[in-house]
């Protein structure tokens, strides 16, 4: 069973940067896609960033391209999200995801079969 544990979280102001991380461990051999969902209050999950397991393939929302950047280590098994020029829209609980196939396409949220439980970042403005 795989497990995904998100680190790094806290309470930031405006214009700062954070780094985020999740370590995945167990059965991990051909997962195909990893990434950083949001979920801010009153608001549906959205993609924050993702990458392929192998490759350098990435994937970036709108609201985030240019402030945030991914990246995994496939030794260690972790994913890690830099988040600049943070504002107070970004404040949501942000969760890592990883999917063991093919997904329709990046924002396929229900292809991402194992989740973390989550780390809050909130931005006081």
């Amino acid at each position: 069973q795989v497990q995904l544990v998100e680190s790094g979280g806290g309470l930031v102001q405006a214009g700062d940067s954070l780094r985020l991380s999740c370590a995945a461990s167990g059965p991990m051999f051909n997962y195909y896609i990893t990434g950083w969902f949001r979920q801010a209050p009153g608001k549906e999950r959205e993609l924050v960033a993702a990458i392929r397991w192998s490759g350098s393939n990435t994937e970036y929302g709108d609201s985030v391209r240019g402030r945030f950047s991914i990246s995994r280590d496939n030794t260690k098994y972790t994913l890690d999200l830099q988040m600049t020029s943070l504002t107070s829209e970004d404040t949501a609980v942000y969760y890592c995801a990883t999917s063991k196939g093919a997904l329709r396409s990046w924002y396929d949220i229900e292809g991402y079969e194992y989740w973390g439980h989550g780390t809050q970042v909130t931005v006081s403005s």
